[in-house]
């Protein structure tokens, strides 16, 4: 089991690049904050189907963690990432410093469309997306990939990319992957490690409010206050501290009273300090705990929402 290639600057990762791509080669990229697991793996997986060489970048990034955020307990594990990684066949690895992807220079930031970056995420993180997009300008500009992978759990995120990545003419193609789940319906997450026995089983509150709103969806019930309350409701019963929970058209984040198939519900609360997020894209994600009931009365004034025939 060869490992993977180790690059350690932009412009060791720009020269390894150049040679896949001058050998004809196709080149995925797929950033990375480290402390991997399944739904990192998916995202790595779909870029081997996909493309002919395959980089992870590995890098904690100082500029999208706020004041009292957990940046110096985010996990870290280099070393059993890059044994994953051996193990999964990925070509090269790009875990830079801080001073090799920064430097002394701090007079550049990229910012995308407030539309995108001022809601939600950008309300309670403020300045969030403009470290996210800085960073991933960066990793675009010195690998040159032919396409890049992400996780739809971070579904902002994934918009804020994709139009960066089309307004700066990068030729990038942004594949987003859906949500990997465990076993019990949480959304994968390196911040998963934080939560004690009894936290994470409460923290279930969230796939099974999303179970109930895609049960709901289905069953014709369109309104989206219905369907937020839905996903609300058993949060609040569990104890979680809710940040938002939302539902917004799929391409432009706005909000949306009426919802239509391909809009999303995303969510975000903490449990104890654990900041946890999710999202559901109605119409097209399958319930996170399965098959939700045909019968809905959870929410006060709907009897019930009958489902489909």
């Amino acid at each position: 089991m060869d490992p993977p290639r180790r690059l350690g600057t932009p412009e060791e990762l720009r020269r390894w690049s150049e040679r896949c791509r001058a050998a004809g080669l196709r080149v995925g990229l797929v950033p990375t904050m480290g402390a991997l697991h399944a739904g990192h793996l998916s995202l790595l997986r779909r870029a081997r189907a996909d493309c002919d060489r395959v980089v992870v970048s590995i890098f904690v990034n100082p500029r999208q963690f706020g004041p009292g955020e957990d940046i110096d307990r985010y996990p870290r594990r280099l070393d059993e990432d890059l044994d994953m990684l051996a193990a999964e066949r990925v070509d090269a690895v790009f875990a830079p410093t801080v001073e090799a992807m920064f430097g002394d220079l701090n007079a550049t930031t990229v910012h995308v469309d407030s539309a995108l970056t001022t809601t939600l995420e950008g309300v309670h993180r403020p300045g969030h997306f403009d470290g996210v997009a800085t960073v991933v300008a960066k990793l675009l500009i010195a690998c040159r990939p032919h396409r890049a992978y992400f996780g739809q759990k971070d579904a902002q995120q994934c918009a804020v990319v994709r139009r960066l990545a089309r307004d700066l003419d990068t030729g990038v193609e942004v594949a987003i992957c859906p949500v990997v789940r465990d076993h019990d319906g949480l959304a994968l997450s390196s911040r998963n490690v934080y939560l004690d026995a009894d936290q994470r089983r409460r923290a279930l509150a969230i796939p099974a409010g999303l179970s109930a709103a895609a049960g709901a969806f289905a069953g014709r019930e369109h309104r989206s206050a219905i369907l937020c309350e839905l996903v609300r409701r058993p949060m609040e019963d569990a104890g979680l501290t809710i940040d938002y929970v939302a539902a917004v058209d799929e391409q432009s984040f706005a909000a949306v009273d009426v919802v239509a198939p391909g809009c999303q519900i995303l969510v975000a609360g903490r449990m104890g300090s654990t900041r946890l997020i999710d999202v559901i894209r109605l119409g097209i994600d399958p319930a996170p705990l399965g098959a939700a009931p045909s019968r809905i009365s959870q929410v006060p004034g709907v009897i019930a929402i009958q489902g489909r025939d």
